[in-house]
């Protein structure tokens, strides 16, 4: 009946916290009231951006919570933001604007991955920093982004804590000492180009198109666009089940279908476009053929109503009024008058359509973010469909009429990238500039030894378990080396006999890494190391001049140039006679042109790639190499040395 039926259980959140500092212990009461205020200028402050936003999974949130052990009382707010992690990063945008615009709050936010914000900067960590001493470090401050420095030493900074501080600890030290705790600019640049372009931004995240629709639906979407994406999402993850409901529709029959618009969020239209599914034929919800102009209206249509029929169909036949909830709430009250005070009305008269719109949407918002009730007492999206179908009157001659006057439908060219366009949305969403494309003067003259200086590059750097760095940027500091202390260190490991002057070549760090070490007599082991470290140098020796007699009577030699193949026999016998001479013995090794086996063997990899991604190409760009366009497609031989 259908392809690709997913099945799968939404889990992804983000947490938010909100800290008053200076944190003075004082009467919890009070300490409540003033949270409460504060709850209610943020979401009244914010209402004009958050109201018509459309989550994915579940709206921003706010409510008071008691204290509980070190961390003292907050606001708190929980998001499960599913598959668009765009809501995820638009909340990273509000709590950073409400520590700007409340100073004396500090915010923390987490994920699942946990401190997510020190992923996304991970590049620009300080290298003391690691997920096992970053609780509690990271903290929004005054619109800034903030991380709690670790002392060097103990007791180097008195203000300080040796271990991963408290969020009381952490309060104190934002509250006495902001200036020292700025994250560098270049992390707090990582962050800040990630949700840069909010507000404007959520305008370019929706997607308009035409739906073939119940007119119920219409109605409902008309009055709480918001709910498109409860419909998305029961479609989405619908199971066997849920179909059960949708053999013979109930609440929105198929000859109630008028032509409307419908606001998505890209996420949304992604995951209803790309999922293929036939309807069952009891359900009365016929297709035109694929070649129709309107076949993507009717599918789209189609299953939207899938979905709201799926939500409808879970509820219980007696449910709560919600608008009840609102009305009789102490805090409404309150609410609006704020919400005439900043101008969320924009003038218009009450009781006017548009009013009332604004109005209903205030109240779905009051709803859902400010006196959100316990998950058991909250109306689920389908009860919040039935209660809206009950108190909307709506003509379905009259929406039939308003189908010649629907907006145009946005270009949906996004969905099929190129992957030139993809590759430059990872480039941007990586913080890294797009590589000017090379000129046909630049490709003539291209310095091929840039190739074989990155990769020895490369190879020159240090790898961990953790993975191989790459090269730096040009821009970023060198790394320094102190051949010397590093050399008198494993003389002292290994038992050198000038292990005695060690200690003053060795920094103040190593001296106390050795000093800290049990005893050890060295002086009686001394000879017994020297040894063993010997007969190891020579095992390997004799290993590899095995491995050499073994290969001289092989071909594989001649698949390597070597560097007596790229020079004039003339020039040959006047720079090496002694080669020459010794070549009459026999067996010679003539060394091998490292640099030009490199370069070829790479362009043969690139060559083969034939413009896709591959291994060769994949490690080149990632040193800031850019080879130029393969203008001979001949079969690939190996380059002369000039």
């Amino acid at each position: 009946m259908e392809e690709n039926m997913k099945f799968a259980t939404v889990e992804d959140t983000v947490e938010y916290r909100l800290f008053l500092i200076p944190d003075k212990p004082g009467d919890p009461e009070e300490h409540r009231e003033v949270l409460q205020k504060c709850i209610e200028r943020i979401m009244t402050q914010f209402a004009p951006m958050l109201g018509p936003y459309i989550w994915q999974n579940q709206p921003f949130n706010l409510k008071y919570k008691p204290g509980k052990g070190d961390v003292p009382a907050h606001i708190f707010g929980m998001t499960k933001f599913g598959d668009n992690i765009e809501d995820e990063w638009f909340i990273v945008y509000i709590v950073k604007q409400i520590t700007k615009e409340f100073p004396e709050l500090v915010a923390r936010i987490e994920d699942n991955d946990g401190e997510f914000l020190l992923i996304e900067a991970a590049d620009f960590l300080p290298k003391w920093l690691d997920p096992d001493n970053s609780a509690n470090r990271v903290f929004f401050h005054q619109g800034e982004l903030c991380i709690i420095p670790a002392p060097k030493k103990s007791g180097t900074v008195s203000w300080l804590p040796t271990t991963p501080p408290t969020i009381s600890q952490a309060l104190s030290i934002i509250s006495t000492h902001p200036e020292k705790i700025l994250a560098s600019e270049s992390v707090r640049a990582a962050v800040n180009r990630r949700i840069r372009g909010y507000p404007e931004k959520i305008k370019a995240s929706l997607h308009r198109a035409h739906c073939f629709l119940p007119a119920g639906i219409a109605a409902v979407l008309k009055r709480c666009p918001r709910l498109v994406a409860a419909g998305v999402q029961a479609f989405y993850l619908r199971d066997p089940i849920d179909l059960r409901a949708c053999r013979i529709f109930k609440t929105f029959l198929p000859e109630t279908r008028i032509m409307t618009s419908v606001t998505f969020t890209k996420c949304l239209y992604a995951q209803l476009v790309q999922q293929r599914f036939v309807p069952d034929r009891r359900s009365g919800y016929k297709l035109p053929p694929p070649c129709h102009p309107q076949y993507r209206a009717h599918e789209l249509g189609m299953k939207l109503a899938h979905g709201f029929e799926i939500l409808c169909s879970k509820c219980s036949p007696h449910f709560s009024d919600s608008k009840s909830l609102v009305i009789t709430s102490p805090l409404w009250a309150g609410f609006l008058e704020s919400l005439k005070k900043n101008d969320y009305f924009k003038g218009l008269m009450e009781g006017s359509v548009q009013y009332q719109e604004r109005l209903e949407m205030a109240k779905n918002y009051f709803q859902l973010s400010v006196n959100r009730p316990e998950s058991s007492h909250a109306m689920s999206p389908g009860e919040e469909i039935l209660t809206l179908l009950q108190t909307i009157p709506f003509d379905i001659e009259e929406l039939k009429k308003e189908e010649a006057y629907l907006p145009p439908e946005d270009d949906e060219r996004w969905l099929d990238l190129s992957p030139d366009q993809l590759d430059q949305l990872l480039q941007e969403a990586a913080g890294k500039k797009e590589p000017e494309p090379i000129s046909k003067g630049q490709e003539e003259n291209y310095d091929l030894t840039q190739v074989s200086e990155s990769m020895k590059a490369f190879i020159s750097k240090v790898s961990t378990h953790k993975g191989a760095e790459l090269p730096r940027e040009p821009s970023e500091a060198p790394i320094t080396f102190d051949a010397d202390s590093f050399l008198n260190y494993f003389d002292k490991i290994l038992g050198s006999k000038s292990h005695e002057s060690d200690s003053d070549d060795l920094d103040e760090e190593d001296s106390e890494c050795l000093d800290s070490d049990d005893d050890v007599d060295l002086e009686t082991q001394e000879a017994g190391e020297e040894a063993s470290v010997k007969g190891t140098l020579d095992d390997l020796k004799s290993y590899m001049a095995q491995m050499d007699r073994e290969l001289a009577h092989t071909s594989i030699a001649k698949s390597f140039t070597t560097q007596k193949q790229m020079e004039p026999l003339s020039q040959t016998t006047n720079d090496n006679p002694e080669e020459e001479d010794s070549g009459t013995g026999g067996s010679v090794m003539t060394p091998v042109d490292v640099d030009l086996n490199l370069v070829s063997n790479i362009l043969e990899s690139y060559n083969s790639q034939a413009g896709l991604a591959g291994p060769a190409s994949n490690l080149l760009q990632s040193m800031g190499v850019q080879l130029p366009d393969n203008a001979d497609h001949r079969p690939t031989s190996k380059p002369t040395k000039d």
